[in-house]
């Protein structure tokens, strides 16, 4: 069977067949490279054939077995058809004459379908792959492999197509991938995308092989067979090699999203903050400068990290991206399956439903506490946290330092009218701070942390730096205006505030 000069590399190097019928294998032309390279299996650890009975999965199960890779036949029955039972024991009476280990299992995928809303599809989707890396695990297999054909990609684009999908579902399947929701290391391989499902009929012809025959393949009931039966034919009419044109369109696409993964990668590194298993976070002002599709991607990374099942549709990523590019600094929203996002300040949390949001990104202490520190001295605040205190003897170093410094976490004061010992506390019902440049003029302390946009969830625990009942600084803030340096200031006393991961100088 001779390939069309158009078709793409992944269809040419696998539907020329050998012309060795006296040996009968007639496998694939390039199959080795296949499975070597593009699904990087070995022959010394087992492979899950998952095996329906059909043309193309007799033809992953001829091909592996006769280029000599271990395999375990694997069957799951859907139970959707009267006649499901024998065609399981068609496939067990197949393994036994090869001589091959065979799995079976079944569920009511109708039933899981009814008890989890979902279409008749997934649910058999998800029950079959479930049972085929359960299998994978028990046997430390591998991989497992599945026969998907170049027909399957076609139609796989065009269902990501009607939805609106974007680059990830419009580049269809590949070769090999990680289905996280089903196991986070053994891949899923597909070593007959390349080929077409009546070059995987051709192939059960001459080896032999006896394929079964799935009624459900012709149910219109189905969106997949809407697509095979009805659309793709209409199509045609206006493009004969619509099939060959989706493919190379599929094959540009993963160069493309590749390319798009690694710019994807650099931005994840520099935006993600913290990553927790229920719960990421994002600096808010590098993520709202990126793309729209950067920070859409990112978006769907982080939702699928903490629920990779989750399917996300075009409108949860709006939703999402007006979150993060809001005017207002603390919002929030739903996102899907209970996945939420938040923003706060500097931060944008995406979480999981009945996730804490963190403290430990600002200076916290226990509400209501007081504690003392003195020159030279250091008190713990909660998760880690400290706040430092010296004299510096050398004014115009500290000065200095005062005049070039960006952290408002560190504050250089006049030391000539305050005690020698000072209070680390909570706030107070009343508080007020005369805050630098505020000319001597107060303002109540609620105030300060609204237009500061300290998120409200951290004010109550927020330390304050403070001499008897006066406030001598907010930290993140400013210092007090009264204790501000000015050219006159002799005895100047320093206080800063770690993160847990810091050391002193």
């Amino acid at each position: 069977m001779e390939p069309s000069g158009s078709e793409p590399h992944g269809a040419r190097v696998l539907i020329w067949f050998s012309q060795n019928p006296s040996k009968n294998i007639n496998m694939p032309k390039n199959i080795e490279t296949i499975l070597k390279d593009e699904c990087s299996l070995v022959k010394d650890r087992p492979v899950i054939v998952g095996v329906s009975g059909g043309t193309d999965s007799l033809c992953l199960l001829e091909t592996l077995r006769t280029a000599g890779y271990p395999v375990v036949v694997a069957h799951f029955d859907h139970q959707l058809r009267p006649e499901s039972r024998l065609d399981a024991r068609m496939v067990e009476q197949t393994a036994a004459r090869l001589n091959l280990d065979c799995v079976m299992d079944g569920a009511d995928v109708s039933g899981y379908s009814d008890e989890n809303k979902m279409s008749i599809e997934e649910a058999a989707r998800t029950l079959r792959y479930r049972f085929l890396f359960d299998l994978a695990r028990r046997r430390s297999a591998q991989a497992v492999a599945v026969g998907h054909t170049a027909d399957d990609q076609v139609e796989t684009v065009l269902m990501h197509f009607l939805r609106g999908s974007g680059m990830s579902g419009l580049k269809g399947m590949s070769y090999r991938s990680i289905l996280k929701m089903f196991d986070a290391e053994i891949p899923l391989v597909r070593p007959l995308l390349g080929l077409w499902r009546e070059e995987t009929a051709a192939f059960c012809v001459v080896n032999g092989l006896q394929p079964l025959y799935d009624s459900s393949n012709d149910s219109l009931n189905f969106q997949r067979n809407r697509i095979r039966h009805l659309l793709i034919p209409t199509l045609e009419g206006y493009n004969p090699k619509l099939r060959e044109a989706i493919l190379h369109m599929s094959e540009s696409l993963k160069g493309d999203y590749a390319f798009a993964m690694e710019t994807l990668e650099i931005a994840w590194k520099e935006s993600v903050v913290t990553m927790e298993d229920d719960i990421i976070t994002f600096d808010s002002d590098l993520l709202s400068k990126y793309s729209l599709g950067l920070q859409r991607n990112l978006v769907k990374q982080a939702m699928q990290t903490l629920n990779p099942g989750v399917d996300i549709s075009f409108t949860v990523l709006e939703r999402a991206t007006n979150i993060i590019n809001s005017s207002i600094s603390s919002t929030h929203a739903d996102l899907k399956a209970g996945l939420r996002i938040c923003r706060e300040s500097e931060f944008i949390y995406i979480y999981m439903p009945g996730a804490e949001l963190p403290y430990s990104l600002w200076p916290q202490m226990t509400e209501g506490t007081c504690l003392h520190i003195s020159p030279a001295g250091q008190v713990a605040l909660a998760g880690g946290w400290k706040m430092n205190c010296d004299l510096r003897t050398l004014p115009a170093e500290a000065m200095s330092q005062a005049e070039r410094n960006q952290d408002q976490l560190q504050v250089w004061l006049d030391a000539e009218n305050l005690p020698e010992s000072f209070e680390v506390r909570t706030r107070r019902q009343g508080d007020h701070f005369i805050s630098l440049g505020m000319q001597g003029h107060s303002q109540k302390l609620s105030d300060i942390f609204i237009n500061q946009k300290i998120p409200q969830r951290a004010r109550a625990g927020w330390p304050l730096l403070c001499a008897g009942k006066e406030i001598l600084w907010v930290p993140g803030y400013r210092p007090s205006h009264l204790y501000r340096l000015t050219e006159s200031t002799q005895r100047i006393i320093y206080f800063s505030i770690t993160r847990p991961s810091e050391k002193l100088g």
